[in-house]
C-alpha cells in the first residue's frame, strides 16, 4: 500500500478522523453492551428489554462476543488512526516541495 503519495497534512487529518471515529464507535456501541455485562455478572441471565417493556431472554455469551467485536473494531480504528497520524507528522511537510513538482503559476 503506497501511502507516501498522499500529502502529510491529509495524513494528519485522516489519522485524526480515524482515531476520533474509533472513540465514537467504542463509546456509542460499547454503552449498549454494558447492561449485558452487568446482568451476566450479577445474575447469570441476560434479558433484552423492548421499548414496550417486555423482557426477552438472550444468550449472555453472544452479547459478550458482540461487545468484544465492537471493542476490537474501535481499537483497530484508534490504532490505525494513530499510525497514520504519526506517519503524517514524521513525513516531509508540504512546504518541502521541489520547484519542478509545484503546481500553479510559475514565478
Amino acid at each position: 500500500m503506497q501511502i507516501s503519495s498522499v500529502s502529510d497534512t491529509r495524513l494528519i487529518i485522516i489519522g485524526s478522523v480515524l482515531a476520533f471515529s474509533g472513540f465514537l464507535i467504542g463509546g456509542v456501541a460499547g454503552a449498549q453492551y454494558r447492561q449485558y455485562a452487568v446482568q451476566a455478572d450479577q445474575f447469570g441471565v441476560c434479558f433484552d428489554y423492548t421499548t414496550d417493556g417486555h423482557a426477552i431472554k438472550v444468550k449472555c455469551d453472544e452479547k459478550i462476543k458482540d461487545k468484544f467485536i465492537f471493542l476490537f473494531v474501535s481499537l483497530g480504528l484508534i490504532g490505525g488512526g494513530v499510525i497514520v497520524l504519526v506517519k503524517g507528522v514524521r513525513g516531509k511537510w508540504d512546504q518541502n516541495v521541489k520547484s519542478d513538482e509545484m503546481l500553479g503559476p510559475k514565478k
